[in-house]
């Protein structure tokens, strides 16, 4: 991380496992000196006073700071070194944030992917594109409407992220150890992301089949719960879990593939593993795009599991309830052939870029501050020690 061209960084020579959280607190003084620097003309001297400083840590080596009198040295170890350093309830919460943040963010355009992926849509549900879907929906349902069932996706995204990132980042830094000592290893990677899908899904499915049944265009519930209370009574308990295994089926691979060319990305672009929105905004967006448009054709088969869409259901003659992959992959040819496997897929892929680049910025950088603060927290008890 450079201040105008003054501060001149060595990488550490190697890493020591379990690092203390304590590098979040140097770099947080190299980023505050690098943006007062850059964007708003601060002095140096001005800014390097306000910024947090680490001294005398044995883990690190040291930056020179070159430039005028007032630069002093500081440390500055790897970003890398932040993960090591943080503690389960960081990962916890940092994902909490991240995953509410996420699908709030990005729930309208979630409504419009659930509506282009109708198999049999009404014709005054029939859209062209994301846009003019989102137009459409506003102008003759409501300002309101495209929000309908953001109350309970909050509710399941909080702890579904939670357990997710964490289970992640614990299992990635395990299974790297054993594949790949002191290096990253894709199929740690790959391998964390399955088993950290199986923990998200189990908490995220039942806010999942409410949510899209309140999406669905003329929807005849008038609330949550009086949809949680509809399901329950008409169709008994496992109904908010008839799509678990499709959308495990479809997660699982989505991703391994997200998580493998997020890291993959890193690598690329943010090779010292420093904290750098711009990296984690650029590899998360692209890392969703690919995933999101490779797996499409299994969530068409998951929202139809969710919604047990009516029309489609009498369309194929069905009285009772399309159940299991197999079933709603034969469904979803029947009515439209090859094709409808990638209904939505625009708006799919529209949604996951954006929605996979706030989750993994928003989730970095409360990482780094939480981190950062358990640090200066530890370091003002030591000092009240002495």
């Amino acid at each position: 991380m450079e201040a105008d061209g003054f501060v001149r960084r060595r990488r550490m020579s190697a890493e020591t496992p379990g690092g203390d959280g304590g590098v979040a607190g140097a770099s947080a003084g190299a980023e505050i000196r690098w943006i007062g620097g850059r964007f708003w003309g601060v002095p140096e001297g001005i800014v390097g006073s306000l910024s947090p400083r680490i001294g005398g840590e044995s883990d690190f080596q040291a930056v020179q700071m070159h430039g005028p009198p007032e630069a002093l040295e500081i440390s500055e170890p790897d970003y890398e070194g932040l993960p090591q350093g943080a503690s389960t309830t960081t990962y916890m919460l940092a994902g909490a944030v991240a995953g509410i943040m996420e699908h709030c963010l990005m729930f309208p355009i979630d409504c419009v992917k659930t509506r282009m992926q109708s198999l049999q849509p009404e014709p005054a549900a029939r859209y062209r594109n994301v846009m003019d879907a989102l137009w459409r929906i506003v102008r003759t349902e409501g300002i309101w409407r495209p929000m309908r069932g953001l109350n309970v996706t909050a509710v399941g995204a909080g702890p579904a992220h939670a357990l997710y990132f964490a289970c992640y980042e614990t299992l990635k830094k395990k299974l790297s150890d054993v594949i790949h000592p002191g290096a990253n290893s894709h199929v740690a990677n790959g391998t964390a992301g399955c088993v950290a899908t199986l923990l998200h899904d189990a908490a995220m499915n039942p806010a999942e089949v409410v949510k899209q049944r309140m999406q669905m265009y003329n929807s005849p519930y008038r609330s949550v719960l009086d949809c949680i209370a509809a399901i329950w009574q008409k169709e008994g308990a496992g109904a908010f879990y008839r799509s678990y295994t499709t959308q495990l089926t479809m997660n699982v691979p989505f991703q391994a593939l997200h998580f493998m060319t997020y890291e993959y990305l890193q690598e690329a672009l943010n090779p010292h593993r420093q904290y750098n929105p711009s990296s984690h905004v650029v590899s998360g967006a692209l890392a969703g795009a690919l995933a999101a448009a490779a797996t499409t054709p299994l969530d068409v088969c998951k929202t139809l599991l969710n919604t047990q869409e009516a029309v489609a259901l009498h369309s194929v003659n069905s009285s009772g309830h399309i159940s299991g992959l197999a079933h709603a992959f034969r469904t979803v040819y029947r009515l439209g052939g090859l094709p409808a496997y990638f209904k939505g897929v625009q708006a799919r892929v529209i949604y996951q870029m954006p929605s996979t680049a706030i989750s993994w910025s928003v989730y970095e950088f409360f990482k780094y501050v939480i981190t950062k603060h358990q640090h200066e927290k530890r370091r003002r008890e030591r000092d009240g020690e002495k």
